[in-house]
């Protein structure tokens, strides 16, 4: 054994001991995942899945963003739903369901990538994908990566040596994410053939999640109910797990739609509750309202007017708004924040009427015109998206690039596929 390598392992040697150390002896806390976060929203970028126009003004509530889903998301559309939503206002990680989701273009607008492990499904659910996962990144991102850095190639076998080297570190910097699936009629169970078989009892539960911080390094363990409510059963394997757990964080996730159940979960251990699909259902509820709204108020409507048709038309207490910003537990009033989002998204909407009247009737002939006609008229919603984002033009660019295909133009503003309302 040569002396380079006698010193390699002597490094590598301690700094695994003074990890441990930090983790365990002294309570120092090296989770690259924030303690702070309480409340993670997590918005899938398939196609169909669409968010608030307005969408900082709710998100400004929430601790982190989670991008990711189970079917038909792509490179591409991971992609499009990093850039217009990490950082407005809060970061946003990823959350690959499948290897080549993860790009160049993703990983340096996500905070981190996050790899799922499922603790009770199947071999391909906890090392499968993984593998295939770090055979993608060695064999295809990192070398685009090093071409990107690199002016010339600095030949193969450099080549390969920084590739395997940018592989590890990329993966070291990930976080990975012990998942726990409790719904076996979910599409998470199905695609890691998590059965009835597979359920776990809590102390079944606390033990995969030792395993899993101590053997595994999960940074996060997940309980996962998908779409459904775990209630005293979830409250159960929170606790165990939580008595168990050292440094890793516990998150919670499946069919939160309430203050009291995203509180009870909170108090069973749960570090974190994550909420998808009714952040998704505020963007189908909007659409639905905005069109009726632009059939039924004059576009010239004031803040009285929207307001007094919003509360006979909608049942807000009931509404997909009041029932996310509910899961925010430190949100004081959420139906009366509920309220006024819906009051202000339906009053830009009717101003924004009023722009693409005013071009129809022009007959506009380029962006800047379509820019400047924006910036010039008074939106409701403008003052409080900018106040949230200290993005005085975010609106702007947002109408802009929605307005564009109506005439036949392109714009590189963000990328509103995503967003619940558009012009075309």
């Amino acid at each position: 054994m040569t002396g380079l390598e006698n010193i390699a392992r002597g490094v590598e040697r301690y700094s695994t001991l003074a990890r441990i150390a930090g983790r365990s002896l002294l309570d120092v806390d090296t989770n690259p995942v924030p303690n702070s976060w309480t409340h993670i929203t997590k918005i899938d970028p398939e196609d169909e899945k669409k968010v608030p126009l307005l969408f900082p003004l709710y998100l400004q509530h929430t601790s982190a963003l989670e991008v990711g889903g189970s079917r038909d998301v792509t490179g591409q559309n991971t992609e499009e739903t990093l850039e217009l939503v990490a950082d407005r206002p809060v970061p946003a990680f990823q959350e690959p369901s499948g290897p080549k989701q993860v790009t160049t273009d993703t990983h340096s607008k996500a905070e981190f990538l996050a790899i799922p492990e499922v603790l009770n499904g199947d071999v391909e659910a906890l090392i499968g994908q993984l593998g295939s996962g770090v055979e993608y990144i060695e064999s295809d991102l990192a070398p685009e990566m090093i071409a990107e850095k690199l002016p010339i190639s600095p030949g193969e076998t450099i080549e390969d040596r920084l590739a395997a080297f940018a592989t590890s570190w990329l993966l070291k910097e990930a976080v990975f994410e012990a998942y726990i699936i409790m719904n076996p009629d979910s599409a998470a169970a199905r695609e890691s053939n998590v059965t009835e078989a597979d359920l776990l009892d809590p102390r079944t539960a606390k033990q995969r999640a030792m395993a899993a911080e101590r053997h595994l390094g999960s940074e996060l363990i997940y309980l996962e109910y998908s779409g459904t409510f775990g209630g005293e059963q979830a409250e159960s394997i929170l606790e165990a797990v939580d008595d168990g757990r050292r440094w890793s964080r516990l998150w919670y996730g499946g069919g939160l739609d309430s203050r009291e159940n995203a509180q009870a979960v909170l108090d069973a251990g749960a570090d974190a509750v994550v909420v998808g699909n009714v952040f998704h259902e505020i963007a189908d509820e909007e659409a639905d309202i905005c069109e009726r709204a632009v059939e039924e108020l004059d576009a010239d409507a004031t803040r009285e007017e929207v307001l007094e048709w919003l509360e006979d038309d909608v049942d807000i207490a009931d509404s997909s708004a009041a029932s996310y910003l509910s899961t925010i537990v430190d949100v004081p009033n959420p139906e009366g924040r509920a309220r006024e989002y819906l009051v202000t998204t339906v009053r830009t909407w009717l101003a924004v009427q009023n722009v693409v009247a005013d071009l129809d009737e022009k007959g506009v002939a380029s962006i800047p015109e379509i820019r400047e006609l924006f910036r010039s008229t008074e939106l409701p919603g403008r003052s409080d998206v900018t106040a949230v984002l200290d993005e005085e033009s975010f609106l702007t660019d947002v109408l802009v690039a929605l307005a564009a295909p109506r005439y036949g133009l392109e714009t590189d503003g963000p990328p509103v596929e995503h967003l619940s309302l558009e012009l075309a």
